[in-house]
């Protein structure tokens, strides 16, 4: 502490010196004082009258070692005392509170054992200020290992709940008891109406879905989230059937990437199968953008991001030598056959999207034909070029170099 009893006069450091004989047994005193002022006290399972007599004493004997100008005795102090009501779970105002009648407790013994004289009463206002000092210094110490406990204490209920989170969503905990234990932990039902969200991470550490428990517990959704090196992922409970569309407008709300977003499903048990669809939701929406897919919306995105090899097969068998053309030209011809598809298969319509003649979109999509040896008459080579253009945009296959 850096008070001492500089500024205090010899007669307070006596009677100081004097009444630390007696500090077990105003410890008691201060005990019973601050358990009738205050009810959460008198909670024998939250903090108990042994624990509290003990902290009482040996704060006392603190205070009045420092008043005296003594060492301070190896005993219990405030960041002790601050430390262990974090862990108690005391809330630091009621802490800082009986501190403050500790003070008050401290200065009633001081002027009750004093000799009433016009020379004590002098002493004892002028100590006044170094006393209050002494109590500012210890609330101080208390208050900061008071939040540096509940600090400590946070990281590890995430770091619990991040494995927890992790063996449920990886099935390692089967439909058991362990897995009861682990819903318990995270706060879930093991029934009820449940997503699986995955977003994914552009940069490590960072976010991209910022605070979305605290906006997802003000719709009346619970949800539990890891941060993983490439996904943000969390499973959510809903309070009701209909409420997915508007947690997905949330999450859309939120977003700095892309995310994908499970079917609904009925028990936790199920989740690894709920993360997979979330993941490839994910890898279906588009690239670089912050749209929020759900697994249902796009099955044919949804299918080839589930086989990304046979996917981008596909894609080099159908449109490979477009692919192949340079930056410039490959660009171009994809991105009419983009337009047009987009159009609903309107050359019309692509044109004037494009600020082009349809004269025009009608060579490029030739050239098209041309190099793939496939004709767009052919209702199959139309079925065919959607997939691949479908690939094309998922495993951005058209952002390699040629």
């Amino acid at each position: 502490m850096t008070t001492s009893s500089v500024g205090v006069s010899p007669y307070v450091r006596e009677l100081s010196a004097t009444l630390l004989a007696r500090s077990d047994e105003l410890g008691v005193e201060l005990a019973e004082l601050i358990r009738a002022v205050d009810i959460r006290y008198r909670d024998e399972h939250v903090v108990s009258t042994a624990d509290l007599v003990r902290s009482c004493s040996d704060n006392i004997e603190l205070i009045f070692s420092a008043l005296a100008g003594l060492a301070s005795p190896v005993k219990e102090g405030p960041r002790e005392t601050g430390r262990r009501r974090a862990e108690q779970g005391m809330p630091l105002a009621v802490t800082l509170r009986g501190y403050r009648i500790g003070g008050r407790f401290v200065w009633n013994v001081l002027v009750r054992s004093s000799d009433r004289s016009a020379a004590a009463r002098e002493a004892l206002l002028q100590a006044a200020e170094v006393i209050w000092a002494v109590i500012d210094d210890y609330s101080e110490a208390l208050s900061d290992a008071f939040r540096d406990a509940i600090a400590d204490q946070s990281r590890r209920d995430t770091q619990v709940r991040t494995a927890v989170l992790g063996s449920v969503l990886d099935g390692t905990l089967g439909d058991g008891p362990a897995l009861w234990e682990a819903a318990t932990t995270l706060g879930l039902p093991l029934q009820g109406t449940f997503l699986v969200v995955a977003a994914e991470t552009r940069q490590t550490a960072d976010e991209p879905l910022p605070r979305v428990e605290q906006a997802l517990r003000g719709r009346e959704v619970g949800s539990v989230w890891r941060l993983d090196a490439d996904r943000q992922v969390g499973v959510l409970t809903l309070p009701r059937e209909g409420a997915s569309a508007s947690v997905c407008a949330e999450l859309g709300r939120l977003a700095t990437a892309r995310v994908g977003v499970s079917e609904r499903f009925s028990s936790l048990a199920t989740a690894p199968r709920a993360l997979r669809q979330a993941r490839v939701a994910c890898l279906s929406a588009a690239p670089d953008s912050k749209v929020v897919l759900r697994y249902e919306d796009e099955p044919v995105a949804i299918m080839l991001a589930s086989a990304p090899e046979a996917g981008s097969a596909f894609a080099q068998s159908v449109l490979g030598p477009v692919l192949a053309q340079p930056a410039a030209d490959r660009e171009l011809l994809l991105g009419t056959l983009r337009s047009w598809f987009a159009q609903g298969a309107s050359t019309s319509a692509a044109a004037e999207q494009l600020f082009v003649h349809r004269n025009t979109v009608r060579y490029r999509l030739r050239r098209v034909e041309e190099l793939t040896g496939r004709s767009l008459a052919d209702p199959a080579v139309i079925g065919q070029f959607h997939f691949a253009m479908e690939a094309i945009r998922i495993f951005r296959l058209d952002r390699e170099s040629r």
